[in-house]
């Protein structure tokens, strides 16, 4: 795969579809304010919500991540790379198209082989919403992708993960399940 070209594509504003642990996910530059318009528009998703960003490793999260003590790195490294989001405090200048106005923003380093040699190969995190009309169900084949979309997204080849179900999003500050 041509990374390099990919990232431009993505730096100038670009969408891609891809395969995630439980379905194909919708993604972007997460620093690009008019890419995460335009994936917010494509999938009648209301900003408020905030997105998911993920990551090969917990190193392509630190710029949106405000400080974390050692127990809290320990306990969220002890699920990760997985199926575990977290609601963790984002920096002051973490954009709010991310968090949707909130002082948290949910991250997950992914264990889906071909997300993260995405993650990887880009050298970025990534905004990560299921691939999908919001309310819908999501798209679990590159076929599917295709159709829903067409020319509006470039869609990566592979396999979903073998998960059903999306991943648990655990609160950091309450401890609470939010999804599971």
């Amino acid at each position: 795969m041509d990374y390099r070209g990919l990232r431009q594509f993505l730096k100038r504003g670009g969408l891609i579809a891809y395969p995630t642990e439980s379905c194909y996910g919708l993604g972007c530059d997460p620093s690009n304010r008019r890419a995460v318009q335009r994936l917010l528009k494509l999938k009648g998703r209301p900003q408020r919500k905030g997105l998911i960003l993920i990551a090969a490793a917990f190193r392509q999260l630190r710029p949106y991540l405000a400080g974390l003590s050692a127990a809290d790195q320990q306990k969220i490294a002890a699920t990760w790379p997985g199926p575990h989001t977290w609601l963790l405090p984002a920096t002051r200048t973490c954009p709010p198209w991310l968090t949707g106005g909130r002082s948290t923003i949910a991250v997950r380093v992914t264990a889906h082989p071909d997300a993260a040699r995405l993650c990887r190969g880009l050298n970025m995190a990534l905004v990560s919403t299921s691939a999908n009309a919001s309310g819908a169900k999501p798209a679990r084949t590159y076929g599917e992708c295709v159709r829903l979309f067409g020319a509006k997204v470039t869609v990566i080849p592979g396999r979903i993960g073998k998960r059903r179900r999306p991943s648990t999003i655990h609160d950091l500050a309450s401890g609470a399940i939010i999804r599971s």
